[in-house]
């Protein structure tokens, strides 16, 4: 009976990744709003009703997609958390920052989320409660780190060092889209140069 139920549980869950990967290949080429119910369900394979079963609407489905992105992030930082060196671990990061900020999907599918927060309260909401998390994530990593070090550790400092950060690496989701030819060995590099800085110093 508990096999029966675990494999249902399973499906169940497999079926849901189905209605997500859909939706995102559906916002990002069609828009949040041009991506209708119907055009998600038609490319995942299944009924709307279906879709409606997993999820009770697009800002649920941008809500568990941006889910998604906080429990991938939290398994990296918990691993940073871990290292002797704090800091060093961070900027260890910065080539898979990069990646992911410069890859022209996700890129896309980022500025039409950011797009739709600015004119829906419900989506505002999930990614401003998403920005929290990471925020106050990074903030404990750097004030760990800087600790460690005997660095300043004031919250205006470390709120203000860490708004840099996210505005750097957020920022190279509106580059890779105006500039597709961006050259990202050298931009890491730079990049590499002003975290010593915003994280060391």
């Amino acid at each position: 009976m508990a096999s029966s139920s675990s494999a249902e549980v399973g499906r169940s869950e497999t079926r849901r990744q189905q209605v997500l990967e859909a939706a995102l290949a559906c916002f990002r080429q069609h828009g949040f709003h041009g991506a209708s119910m119907s055009e998600i369900s038609k490319t995942a394979g299944m009924s709307v009703g279906h879709i409606y079963h997993y999820f009770e609407n697009k800002e649920a489905i941008i809500g568990a997609i941006v889910e998604q992105d906080i429990s991938d992030i939290a398994t990296i930082f918990e691993e940073i958390s871990r290292e002797d060196d704090i800091l060093t671990a961070m900027m260890a990061r910065a080539d898979h920052g990069v990646e992911c900020h410069t890859d022209p999907d996700a890129a896309a599918l980022f500025h039409e989320i950011m797009a739709e927060a600015a004119r829906n309260p419900k989506v505002a909401a999930i990614v401003r409660r998403a920005d929290e998390i990471k925020r106050q994530a990074i903030m404990d990593l750097m004030r760990k780190g800087r600790a460690a070090r005997g660095l300043p550790i004031s919250t205006e400092d470390l709120d203000g060092r860490m708004e840099i950060l996210a505005a750097i690496f957020e920022g190279l989701s509106a580059r890779i889209i105006r500039n597709p030819a961006m050259n990202r060995p050298a931009t890491l590099l730079v990049l590499k140069g002003l975290m010593e800085r915003l994280l060391k110093e």
